[in-house]
């Protein structure tokens, strides 16, 4: 969930500890990065839940990626 929630940061949709928005595109492709290698080694070991957390923040994030992507 930390990653996921650092990933929106990243993105601009939530503000920092520091409670600004910054976009960092770099940063949001690299928690994006780590979350997909989190998927590929934990295949099979997650519960229903788990898995469909993981899924579906993965696709929301990399389409919030793409949309952001086109804005900058």
């Amino acid at each position: 969930m930390s990653i996921i929630g650092s990933a929106h940061v990243h993105l601009g949709d939530m503000p920092g500890p520091d409670g600004h928005s910054e976009r960092n595109l770099d940063l949001a492709q690299q928690d994006i990065d780590l979350l997909t290698l989190l998927e590929e080694k934990t295949k099979g070991n997650l519960t229903g839940d788990e898995e469909r957390l993981l899924t579906q923040a993965l696709d929301e994030l990399r389409e919030r990626l793409a949309e952001v992507s086109k804005e900058t």
